[in-house]
């Protein structure tokens, strides 16, 4: 309280709050704030699914991911495009919309998902990235006074930073509590009346016993490996509910950009100026 109290008293705030009360500014810092929650928590939880459910090394996972970089690099010329013809909220209500379309495509995702797989997905999110952020600078910082625009769009940026940390924040719990709870919805079924576990265990321990692993020891490795499996399965459906609420935080900001006013392009000098 005291620091918001500061910021709104003082001739120059490290923060200025007061710029808040321009309606495009307020609502580009949540659309920067949910712009930061889709460009850091997935960059989060991509390579996480890589590495933890399939297994991938450093250089495997780079070679998966690298794809949004290049559709993003793609898109700058279809912006450059669209930003002479279009009114920008448009283009950014495209891009936040693409976002959560990429989104839909990513929650659908399984354990054997891998860079052809991901390619759709991460396609969609980079040329949503291009569409979505250069309009929200644009629509949020080009109204306001140039004395408020050196502090106002620290606060922008800012808000995008939060969101990232937040965002990831969020999703680590999220991927925390839903995979025990997926686990556990899991473990439910898995019982002597499941006949298709029971097949599977006695497989797998006929293939234990082959290599010379029988008796208790493998019985052990056989519910060991039943268990690697079921935590694998609820990792990947985690994953899936991760990429979808993330998906539900751009629906709604998709929808709240018509409450954005028209940003008019500066006029020009007038001869009686000169």
């Amino acid at each position: 309280m005291a620091f918001i109290s500061r910021t709104l008293h003082v001739a120059n705030p490290i923060v200025d709050l007061r710029a808040l009360k321009d309606r495009n500014f307020a609502l580009g810092c949540f659309f920067s704030f949910v712009t930061g929650i889709g460009l850091f928590a997935t960059i989060y939880l991509t390579p996480l699914f890589l590495g933890r459910v399939r297994g991938y090394s450093a250089l495997d996972i780079g070679l998966a991911v690298f794809s949004t970089g290049v559709f993003q690099i793609m898109a700058i010329p279809l912006y450059a495009f669209l930003a002479n013809r279009m009114d920008l909220r448009w283009i950014m209500m495209i891009g936040l919309g693409l976002f959560a379309v990429s989104m839909w495509e990513f929650s659908p995702i399984t354990h054997d998902w891998g860079a052809g797989e991901l390619m759709l997905p991460q396609a969609l999110r980079g040329i949503a990235q291009q569409l979505a952020v250069p309009p929200a600078v644009t629509l949020t910082l080009g109204g306001l006074a140039p004395a408020r625009l050196k502090h106002a769009s620290g606060l922008f940026n800012l808000m995008r930073n939060l969101g990232g940390a937040i965002g990831i924040a969020a999703c680590a719990t999220i991927l925390n509590d839903r995979t025990n709870l997926h686990f556990t919805r899991l473990a439910e079924h898995l019982n002597s009346r499941n006949e298709a576990m029971n097949q599977w265990l006695a497989q797998v321990g006929g293939n234990l016993a082959n290599l010379g692993q029988s008796g208790d020891v493998g019985v052990t490795a056989s519910l060991r490996q039943l268990w690697l499996l079921t935590y694998r399965e609820a990792q990947t459906q985690t994953y899936g509910d991760t990429f979808l609420m993330i998906g539900v935080c751009f629906v709604i900001a998709t929808a709240m950009v018509p409450l954005m006013r028209k940003v008019q392009p500066p006029a020009a000098p007038s001869a009686d100026g000169h």
